[in-house]
């Protein structure tokens, strides 16, 4: 995205990245490793996001919160410690992590909403820029509408992004 953010008409310097439930984690897992190149990165592009938006992620891999199938298929079924400490995204928060609006019903049974809750407190303690929204119901997988709310979730980050100065319109993409 940066690298062709001319050539898209973006701004290189407003690129976020969003996640819901295991993608969840992969958008952390971006915005917490982002240092860590997977791929050659011959143009030593910026890969920090600028702002993350999590969505019911998986963020931990420790016992208390770990979605099993999502451990069980990035670092398998019999993972070394160091492996779940290092993909436990909420001990990988510094004061460089892109401020975070995080989304999650308490309800869910699928992703415990205690894994947006410790991202958010990581966030604090390292003074990133983050808020949470926690619904009571919609369970696992709303999607873009939670169905048992009139609250429109992504309003919610766009006066947010807004409101940190994150993008200029209001409008995600400018």
């Amino acid at each position: 995205m940066r690298q062709n953010a001319k050539k898209w008409h973006l701004n290189k310097n407003a690129i976020g990245i969003l996640g819901f439930s295991a993608g969840g984690h992969l958008a952390s897992t971006a915005g917490t490793h982002y240092k860590t190149a997977v791929i050659p990165n011959k143009k030593k592009t910026n890969l920090r996001p600028d702002f993350m938006v999590l969505v019911y992620p998986v963020i931990s891999f420790m016992e208390t919160l770990v979605h099993q199938g999502s451990r069980d298929n990035l670092i398998g079924k019999n993972p070394q410690p160091e492996k779940i400490q290092l993909y436990s995204n909420e001990l990988q928060v510094n004061q460089d992590t892109p401020p975070t609006f995080l989304v999650h019903a308490k309800d869910d049974g699928g992703v415990k909403f205690q894994n947006s809750e410790i991202f958010y407190q990581a966030l604090k303690r390292n003074g990133v820029p983050a808020e949470i929204y926690l619904f009571d119901k919609g369970g696992h997988g709303f999607g873009m509408n939670n169905p048992t709310s009139d609250v429109k979730w992504m309003d919610l980050v766009q006066e947010w992004l807004t409101r940190t100065g994150l993008v200029k319109t209001g409008i995600i993409g400018n």
